[in-house]
């Protein structure tokens, strides 16, 4: 008879959180890639009893707190965060860390992290008309230090497709840093999250190298 497999055996396991966003499956399939097992949910009870916790999605900033504030989604994702559960943004999974953002007028964001997200301008620093929303590939700067970090090249190139941009409070937490008209913060990370601006799941080879090292970060926190 075989032994029972450990924890540390069996894949991972990840929630994607559902709130109706609609990259849903492309985000889960992207993660199942990359060797863990993943559960797409709008369950709160389902995304407190998983080893990490992924929030993507595409939309709008309020309508996508409305429902997850509804949806009691909201509370387990905090609680997750607040609980040392390895939590990955990603496009409105970082912008709704946020104590607001002033996308249809100003809503309160979850508060995890000080500051705001903000339109970009319509011309860059130069005054040079700026083209809103940025759509492609951007170069990304990885800087401080992260259990994510450690499985990633200094630079790489991702898949943005964006109106908003986050403007943290903190620059300490700011660990990726893109250009688009000027500067600006494309990853926040503390010790339990990790959330970045662009879309993962659209990058290819790079989306593919961060996956990878969520999932090593994820199966070291078990």
């Amino acid at each position: 008879m075989s032994k029972p497999s450990t924890a540390a055996e069996r894949p991972a396991k990840v929630a994607v959180v559902d709130y109706g966003a609609g990259n849903l499956r492309s985000v889960a399939k992207a993660l199942e890639r990359s060797g863990l097992e993943v559960t797409v949910t709008d369950d709160p009870a389902a995304v407190r009893s998983a080893d990490g916790v992924v929030l993507p999605g595409v939309g709008a900033f309020r309508d996508a707190v409305l429902q997850l504030r509804a949806s009691g989604l909201e509370d387990a994702v905090k609680e997750a965060v607040e609980t040392d559960k390895p939590y990955l943004g990603m496009c409105f999974g970082l912008q709704l860390l946020f104590e607001e953002g002033d996308e249809h007028g100003t809503t309160e964001g979850f508060g995890l992290l000080r500051g705001r997200v903000e339109r970009f301008p319509d011309s860059d620093a130069a005054g040079a008309p700026l083209r809103v929303p940025q759509i492609g590939w951007n170069e990304v700067e990885w800087r401080g230090e992260h259990p994510m970090l450690e499985h990633l090249p200094k630079t790489d190139y991702y898949y943005f497709v964006h109106s908003y941009r986050p403007v943290p409070a903190d620059d300490g937490i700011v660990v990726g840093r893109s250009d688009y008209g000027g500067s600006f913060a494309a990853a926040v990370a503390t010790p339990n999250l990790f959330a970045v601006q662009f879309h993962p799941e659209k990058s290819q080879a790079s989306g593919k190298r961060l996956l990878d090292a969520y999932r090593a970060w994820v199966e070291a926190s078990r």
